[in-house]
């Protein structure tokens, strides 16, 4: 195993992250620390840093080297930005650091912090096309990408921190101060064409981006908490900026969402990303939580694994991780995804469902029993909660509720779980009657392989008039006891799956029409006199 750390010197705050990568090549996070330090604000006349700055620095440092040592770290990874690599004594305190705490701390380019921070988005947000914004305290980095790939970047000096001293947006914002901030920015964001009304997703990254999804989700009454692929439209954020332009610092402070330490610079960072909207026409924004960390993370784990720098399916990277991080041996949940899909696949005219949904089942599959890793009896229930909870990139908030709810039900049912406010608001009519239709798939798969001995290797899914009928193919035609056992523990958990069609029309007080797809009854299990094959025929 390594244990990987990254710090991220920042011109507004200081970040330490440490990651395990399993020798298996599964990884996650153990251990996040944020110092915040304004080295921005820490400046002399002459744009030196300060004494203050160079003490709050090597404190930091010195904090997060210890840390370092604590969990053993095999590699340590420092980079400073902004606020270090324009003062003239920079490389002055990046000396003192190393000689301190032994730590190298690499002040990077403005054009190599965008294009990391580009590897951190790139590689955990499902989007073909778009510009990022790393929006930081002592600069803004942007980023054109087309087809996954980068056609253009800058690195402006500019950020939340250094307008804010620009302009004095630490209180109310008034009608003149924001036309001189805003006359500012846009005259420096003119220069570079290639940002003009291309209408293209505008994904921000950093502290004030956050905030800003953190405050829409708590004015729109969002159900989820989560951060990282919210999305919302232009006309919210001016709503939210409008708010913001009439308060006191006083006042934001106690605005939902917004953290009272980012109080008195939101103004200014908010200011920034409206002169984005206005200069590129986007009409939505998406939120990132990963950037400029995960992008060095990212940049390590593809030489250290010898994959690919730049994921060519970020759900099947992520979803493979948490499979192989939870369920060291993964042939039993690989076989049932197999078996999934090809029922899927030779079923689609009974359950009409697109592409889209053959993704979520397929994730689904996959990770349906990695609650076993909490405790064996509910487990479909802690599958379900820990796929809710999971980094999956490539999946929107809804996709991956879709499938958690499939995943937990594919072993029984758990009513009040289900009821949980997400799932509540997030998911309509629809999106039910799909969970059963692929629960149930998934159901029949698992029940195929409940032994996890691989009985069934193959099957033949096929539609006989209007039926869906099943053929089984055994590993061994010449086994007796085979398929006597796969018809028992069949029987009993289509029996058990049933339970999912009478819980829909309690749920939802209405009857489920028989084009959906759903068990009512297994009407046979005919065994061939010579056990090379089981058909099963079910009815809907």
């Amino acid at each position: 195993m390594q244990r990987i750390a990254i710090i991220d010197i920042g011109s507004n705050s200081a970040r330490l992250v440490i990651s395990h990568i399993y020798k298996n090549g599964a990884y996650n996070m153990v251990y996040n620390q944020k110092e915040a330090l304004r080295l921005s604000q820490k400046l002399d006349k002459t744009g030196r840093l300060t004494e203050e700055a160079f003490a709050s620095t090597l404190e930091t440092m010195k904090s997060f080297a210890y840390m370092c040592r604590l969990y053993n770290a095999d590699k340590t990874i420092a980079v400073a930005t902004a606020a270090i690599r324009s003062a003239p004594n920079g490389p002055e305190l990046t000396r003192l650091v190393e000689a301190e705490t032994g730590i190298t701390l690499h002040i990077i380019t403005g054009n190599t912090e965008a294009y990391i921070s580009y590897l951190g988005v790139i590689n955990t947000l499902p989007v073909k096309d778009g510009i990022i914004f790393d929006l930081g305290g002592g600069s803004t980095e942007l980023i054109l990408f087309k087809n996954r790939q980068i056609v253009e970047s800058v690195s402006l000096p500019f950020g939340a921190v250094n307008t804010t001293d620009m302009f004095n947006t630490r209180g109310t914002m008034s009608p003149n101060v924001y036309s001189d901030m805003s006359f500012f920015l846009l005259s420096r964001l003119s220069q570079h064409p290639w940002l003009k009304q291309n209408r293209l997703p505008l994904i921000g990254v950093g502290g004030t981006a956050r905030t800003l999804g953190k405050m829409q989700q708590k004015r729109s009454k969002y159900p989820s908490s989560k951060i990282h692929n919210y999305k919302f439209s232009a006309q919210a954020f001016h709503d939210i900026f409008s708010q913001l332009r009439s308060t006191t610092l006083e006042q934001r402070r106690k605005i939902a969402g917004l953290s009272s330490e980012r109080a008195d610079i939101i103004l200014a960072g908010a200011g920034i990303i409206n002169c984005l909207l206005e200069t590129t026409g986007c009409k939505q924004m998406i939120i990132s939580g990963c950037g400029l960390r995960e992008g060095l993370f990212f940049d390590y784990y593809s030489k250290s694994e010898n994959m690919p720098l730049i994921a060519p399916d970020i759900l099947d990277r992520s979803t493979q991780n948490i499979l192989t991080l939870y369920t060291p041996d993964t042939t039993h949940s690989k076989h049932i995804t197999e078996l999934a899909l090809t029922m899927f696949d030779a079923w689609k005219d009974l359950h009409k469902l697109d592409k889209d949904y053959r993704k979520l089942l397929k994730t689904a599959a996959l990770l349906h029993d990695i609650g076993i890793t909490i405790n064996f009896y509910s487990h479909a229930r802690h599958s379900a909660y820990m796929i809710q909870n999971a980094q999956i990139f490539g999946l929107s908030h809804r996709e991956q509720l879709i499938t958690s709810a499939i995943a937990g039900w594919h072993n029984g049912i758990s009513k009040n779980y289900f009821r949980d406010r997400n799932y509540k608001e997030l998911l309509n009519e629809n999106h039910w009657q799909a969970i059963n239709k692929l629960s149930l798939l998934l159901a029949l798969a698992e029940s195929l392989d409940y032994s996890q001995t691989n009985q069934i290797r193959g099957i033949q899914p096929r539609i006989e008039k209007k039926h869906a009928v099943l053929t089984l193919h055994a590993e061994d035609a010449s086994d007796q006891t085979a398929y006597p056992l796969v018809c028992q523990s069949f029987r009993c958990r289509a029996q058990r799956a049933a339970g999912i069609k009478k819980y829909l029309l309690f749920k939802h007080n209405q009857r489920l029409d028989n084009r959906y797809f759903y068990f009512l009854f297994c009407r046979s299990l005919q065994n061939s006199v010579n056990h090379q094959h089981t058909v099963i025929k079910i009815f809907f």
